[in-house]
């Protein structure tokens, strides 16, 4: 802990300690993925603070208009479809299995990355089964990787602050250990930049690297800054700052090395340019397509919902770095 705050205090040392521990981890190359974002309802029991994109007359999405969705996505050669949304009080275990079922019928090669671990821990709430019956029955139907997301910050005090309803720091470890012990690998998250403490956020990245030692099921870490507009936490807390991005992204590359490889950084969040930058203080992926993203859109950002394969391509030669088409995985992809 006390080396982590001086690292972050330190950024001269910290920047280009991070960005040689990525050079070590991944040489030269930035990968990015083709895919689409599909939130499939706004509707939600929960009551997260940060959250603007709840309804309470909000949309729930048939699972034609979900396949219609992939169908676009398909048209632009996406190889990850990512799904997520609003916890419904009547969903259980087969609402969500009867997704993946039709995806995979109509796309069988497609991989799907969906359901968060609060949505894995509600679907088996409702069904009176165990988590990791709920994995089981997912996997079986189609599922193939998490996002991590839910995470926040993994400290109860916060939790208990901002998304009282949601699953514990516990519980949410629970979830995540238990799908990378089925065979389903995950993202992680952190969303920073509220009420948590620095010396949260770092408890936070210790937590997902002790996890990944254990398991070796994460695929990537995303420092996620909050979005502050639209929602009654951001009405007056504190924003997360340009150079403070830059060093979570480096103090994350610094203490998961090596055990977590690939560091993300949220264009959609961050915006084209700073994504870039974070290029250079430890992160190595730009993430996703996107094609639609409705979330951080709802609080505030206003970086566009999709970017073009040959958008990424620019980017990344504009840092003389070399682009790669990945999948979910990040094994790389032959450009058709």
């Amino acid at each position: 802990m006390e080396d982590a705050l001086t690292l972050y205090n330190s950024p001269l040392y910290l920047f280009p300690l991070a960005d040689m521990l990525r050079k070590k981890a991944v040489g030269d190359v930035v990968t990015y993925v083709i895919n689409r974002n599909i939130n499939f309802t706004n509707r939600c029991v929960g009551t997260c603070k940060f959250c603007a994109f709840r309804k309470e007359d909000g949309f729930i999405l048939s699972i034609s208009e979900i396949l219609d969705k992939i169908r676009d996505a398909k048209n632009i050669n996406a190889t990850e479809v990512c799904i997520q949304g609003g916890l419904l009080p009547d969903w259980d275990i087969n609402n969500y299995c009867e997704i993946l079922e039709a995806i995979k019928q109509d796309f069988p090669d497609l991989h799907i990355h969906a359901f968060s671990p609060m949505e894995v821990f509600h679907a088996a709430h409702n069904s009176n089964i165990s988590i990791k019956e709920t994995l089981s029955q997912l996997k079986k139907s189609g599922l193939d990787s998490m996002p991590g997301t839910a995470a926040e910050i993994l400290s109860d005090r916060v939790r208990e602050e901002i998304c009282p309803d949601k699953l514990t720091t516990h519980e949410w470890i629970d979830v995540v250990m238990t799908a990378h012990r089925t065979g389903i690998p995950t993202t992680s998250t952190m969303m920073y930049g509220h009420i948590e403490s620095l010396e949260e956020r770092i408890d936070h990245m210790f937590i997902i690297r002790e996890i990944q030692k254990k398991t070796g099921g994460f695929t990537e870490f995303v420092p996620l800054p909050f979005m502050h507009l639209n929602n009654c936490l951001g009405e007056s807390d504190r924003v997360s700052h340009e150079h403070e991005d830059l060093k979570m992204h480096a103090l994350a590359r610094v203490i998961l090395y090596p055990y977590i490889r690939n560091i993300q950084v949220s264009w959609v969040k961050l915006g084209q340019k700073m994504a870039q930058s974070a290029l250079n203080f430890g992160a190595n992926d730009l993430g996703g397509t996107l094609m639609e993203e409705n979330i951080s859109k709802s609080a505030g950002a206003s970086n566009g919902e999709y970017m073009a394969p040959s958008e990424f391509e620019s980017l990344i030669r504009g840092i003389d770095r070399i682009p790669r088409q990945r999948d979910t995985l990040y094994q790389p992809v032959t450009a058709l």
